[in-house]
């Protein structure tokens, strides 16, 4: 059944769905709600002034609508609630103005104030609540309301009969849980605190099952995996790195020793490269697919944006050049006759190293002797992806690398599969970034210290959640931000914007002309956030700050500081947000990570999206990270009970981990 034949949906939900990456009926009803409103209508002569509450009221007079300006309404009108006649104000209904008789009985929520006997509402319910009601809140775009989502949810609900279910019997029946079409049920319209509960710890136990099998099935897989035989010469991995244009720090040379060894041993190499922003992992990542090719084998890395597999194709091509290695790039934005070009090369073994996005998994793309797999900022791809890289050679030797430093009881449990490898210390000339939290009011200031850095030569990033137009008021967008900056400088700077919509081509083009020092200031959204780099930026100035978590803040503020030059971030937010002062007090994205994952939602741990295997629907690796040990333990007994059964088990494990 297709989203189409659901009731109510008709061609435009469905795009507006799309856009919410919702394409199939399951991916409808597994769309759960972030949150809840508890409507339980209370008496106002019991309650605690300036207090959110529900009310259940009697329209007594006429409402009267004024106009305050062009987009803001005011609707008044008296009401009688628990024998008190009050004086009810509501902002922006104006579309309510004809349901609103008198003698009807509606619910309003908001705070009453008793001394004034006026009630500010910030909700009206056309009927009033007879009983407590939960309330589901979904996350909505512009043309889609949350009323019509959970309509189209629930028409959805009667059509599915039966709801796969990934939870071996013996668990459902260990920790008793619900049904899962009755969990899911539930959770869409759920009718009392203690059911809506059990039903999430159903669903959340589901989620980390399925992927702590995944791990867990990798782990079992990679343990006795041998590797490739390996025939390098030490001495030549040596010239190498002295050919290098600079000195190696103290966790690069252990890092790059620890790889090597990987290299050389029997065993399969999965390995984990993490370190802070700048600290220096593509070179080790070069240096072990330079040992990698004196072995006869060829490497692909695969970058999550055109613009860092690009930029890795210019260094790493630079460094390569003088030993006649060949280095090419694979990007999907390029001609059909060079994407062809290169796929035969590779089919061909003329290629030594490719360095591209995920059109390095299209299925044309076939490699003579692939024999080491490198993916950056590995946590915005899925296992399925990863997987899908790896299985393009025969048992290609895996290194993962993040800037993303990752919290210990976080990587103890994700990445339990793999040996990691910790870059530490910072290339040598590197200064502190000078960061400080700014209100906009303060922006004057901001905008002198700006003025300073382009007198000196040097460039600026600006950053906003938002492309334009965003939903939510005092959500600073890039569109705007442009015309600001430019009317504050006199349109005497030249300034330019990037942002996700921007078609490939153009994107190099500006990124080209911020390199060469044409454009002075980029205002962008997070599109800059991951690899970008250019040295003569000194400054970076991030709106509405508390809408990204820290470690994504860390990774921004990486974009300056890659110079031996004073560099400054300004995070400006209207908001007193405690944890943004973690920034001002420490440059340490270890310190930062442990941070970010004690004081906000998991889900954020990586930004505010993450890609593939890693976006939990329901689940909260923090919050509920008691049922993610015991999922963990649970997937790990399970697989190895699969060991001593037949094969139809072996049908639940393939569809559950779906991996190779």
């Amino acid at each position: 059944m297709e989203l189409q034949d659901i009731k109510g949906i008709g061609p435009k939900s469905i795009e507006l769905l799309r856009k919410l990456n919702i394409t199939t009926l399951e991916e409808l009803i597994t769309y759960y709600p972030y949150r809840y409103n508890i409507y339980n209508p209370v008496d106002l002569k019991t309650i605690e002034e300036e207090k959110i509450v529900t009310i259940n009221a009697t329209i007594e007079s006429t409402p009267k609508l004024s106009y305050i300006k062009r987009n803001l309404n005011k609707l008044s009108f008296k009401a009688l609630t628990s024998d008190l006649l009050i004086n009810v104000t509501i902002f922006n209904r104006n579309f309510l103005y004809n349901h609103l008789d008198v003698g009807k009985n509606i619910a309003l929520i908001g705070k009453y104030n008793q001394q004034k006997n006026t009630f500010i509402a910030n909700d009206l319910k056309l009927a009033p609540f007879l009983e407590p009601k939960l309330e589901p809140i979904y996350h909505t775009i512009k043309g889609i309301k949350n009323n019509n989502l959970s309509m189209y949810i629930n028409n959805a609900l009667e059509k599915q009969s039966n709801c796969e279910d990934y939870i071996p019997k013996n668990y459902q029946e260990k920790y008793n849980f619900l049904e899962k079409e009755k969990a899911i049920r539930i959770l869409h319209n759920p009718k009392d605190l203690v059911t809506l509960k059990q039903a999430k710890i159903r669903l959340i136990y589901e989620e980390f099952f399925i992927f702590m099998l995944k791990i867990n099935y990798l782990k079992s897989k990679n343990k006795n995996r041998k590797g490739l035989p390996r025939n390098f010469e030490k001495i030549k991995i040596e010239k190498f790195i002295k050919a290098l244009p600079f000195k190696l720090t103290t966790d690069q040379e252990k890092a790059i020793e620890e790889c090597l060894q990987d290299l050389k041993s029997e065993r399969r190499m999965n390995r984990l490269l993490q370190g802070d922003v700048g600290s220096g992992k593509t070179i080790v990542a070069t240096t072990i697919m330079f040992a990698n090719t004196q072995s006869g084998y060829q490497s692909a890395l695969m970058a999550p944006t055109e613009i860092l597999a690009t930029q890795h194709y210019e260094t790493i091509k630079k460094i390569m050049e003088p030993f006649s290695i060949q280095v090419e790039l694979l990007v999907g934005s390029q001609k059909k006759k060079k994407h062809n070009e290169i796929v035969e090369k590779l089919k061909n073994g003329e290629i030594d190293i490719i360095i591209g996005t995920h059109a390095l998994i299209s299925e044309d793309v076939i490699f003579k002797n692939l024999g080491l797999v490198i993916t950056d900022e590995q946590h915005r791809f899925g296992v399925n992806q990863r997987g899908n890289l790896q299985n393009k050679g025969t048992k290609p030797d895996v290194i993962y690398m993040s800037a993303t430093p990752i919290p210990r009881t976080y990587a103890l449990t994700i990445y339990q599969d793999m040996d990691t490898s910790t870059i530490k210390t910072k290339p040598s000339g590197r200064k502190e970034i000078k960061t400080y939290v700014k209100k906009e009011s303060e922006i004057k200031e901001v905008l002198l210290s700006i003025l300073e850095e382009i007198k000196k030569g040097h460039q600026i990033y600006v950053v906003a959640p938002a492309i334009q137009d965003a939903e939510e008021k005092d959500i600073r967008d890039v569109e705007s931000l442009k015309k600001d900056f430019d009317k504050a400088f006199q349109n005497k700077i030249p300034t330019a914007i990037l942002h996700g919509k921007i078609k490939a081509k153009e994107k190099e083009e500006i990124m080209n002309q911020f390199k060469e020092g044409k454009i002075k200031i980029l205002i962008a959204t997070t599109v800059i956030e991951v690899g970008v780099d250019v040295k003569n930026a000194t400054t970076i100035v991030i709106f509405n700050a508390e809408q990204f978590g820290l470690a994504t803040l860390h990774q921004l503020r990486g974009r300056v500081g890659r110079n031996d030059l004073d560099s400054f971030c300004y995070l400006i937010s209207n908001q007193e947000v405690e944890r943004l002062k973690v920034l001002e007090e420490s440059n340490d994205g270890f310190y930062i990570s442990e941070q970010d994952f004690l004081m906000r939602r998991s889900g954020d741990l990586f930004g505010t999206k993450q890609s593939g295997d890693m976006v939990f629907k329901i689940a909260d690796l923090k919050k509920d990270f008691k049922i993610l040990l015991q999922a963990k333990e649970d997937s790990a007994a399970f697989l190895e009970e699969q060991k001593k059964k037949d094969e139809k088990y072996r049908k639940i494990l393939e569809t559950i981990t779906n991996i190779d």
